[in-house]
């Protein structure tokens, strides 16, 4: 118990019955010094409306992240203290984590990337309009920088979008080496596979029923529905298309990431930058 708790129980037993603050606190068996004690530490009322802002604001962050985002802004503070005032203004994220299967076949992983579009991962998150009707987005990462290098939101998507996409970033970044794919029909479709061979680009084809084959888009397709598509209500197409992007733009820009060190995906990909040109 708080002592603040414990400071409002005496009161309350104090108003009740009428008695003094030494018999509130007999009454309850808490000690007198520790109802009259007053923090000398610096206020934390600011920090933590802070904190509440920020959490308000990005309903999905746990505490280490808005620790990071604080030190950004030049809180000069503890995460031992942020996940103190996290808890205590009751913020904690329940997360309910998927069930591991030891029996599970593994694919031989993939090497890691070492430089910017060296890989790309596409996969596609369904989702619906406020009236039902359906909506489809195509996500394109960056397998080294975890860009979100396009979000293509449409009503259905084939194979000409997904060329059509693709060759887009292809005229911005130029060709990766290879796409990491499902073998859902916009991916195993024709154009798709004209427009790779004729960019000498490798489809990287995931095991059917195995979505963990391509772990890092589908990560990514997680937060995109959590922190996005769940959070918002989409009015019409051109509506959903700029929230999205939106977020996108967010992630890329102003979103730390763990596995880059807390970095920003744009802040990774602009210090790779310099590397990837020597």
């Amino acid at each position: 118990m708080t002592p603040a708790r414990r400071r409002e129980l005496v009161h309350q037993v104090q108003e009740a019955h009428g008695v003094s603050e030494r018999r509130g606190c007999a009454a309850l068996g808490v000690g007198r010094s520790s109802i009259r004690y007053r923090s000398t530490k610096p206020d934390q009322a600011p920090l933590r409306m802070r904190i509440c802002d920020l959490a308000k604001s990005r309903v999905r962050y746990g505490y280490f992240r808005i620790y990071i985002l604080l030190r950004r802004e030049g809180w000069r503070v503890n995460h031992k203290r942020v996940h103190r005032l996290y808890r205590d203004e009751g913020l904690s994220l329940r997360l309910k984590r998927p069930r591991r299967h030891v029996s599970a076949a593994h694919r031989e992983r993939q090497p890691a990337a070492l430089q910017p579009n060296e890989r790309w991962s596409m996969d596609f998150v369904s989702d619906a309009l406020f009236d039902g009707r359906r909506l489809r987005a195509l996500t394109v990462v960056d397998a080294f920088t975890r860009e979100a290098l396009a979000i293509e939101v449409d009503q259905g998507i084939k194979g000409e979008q997904v060329v059509a996409v693709a060759g887009r970033l292809a005229l911005l970044r130029g060709a990766p080496c290879a796409i990491q794919v499902d073998n859902g029909p916009e991916f195993v479709s024709k154009a798709l596979d004209r427009w790779a061979y004729e960019n000498g680009v490798t489809l990287d084809f995931s095991r059917p029923g195995k979505p963990t084959d391509n772990a890092l888009v589908e990560s990514f397709n997680g937060r995109l529905r959590d922190e996005c598509l769940n959070a918002n209500w989409f009015l019409s197409l051109a509506d959903a298309r700029s929230k999205i992007e939106t977020w996108r733009r967010h992630y890329n820009e102003s979103r730390p990431h763990t596995a880059l060190g807390w970095r920003t995906p744009q802040e990774f990909a602009l210090a790779a930058a310099p590397q990837a040109a020597e």
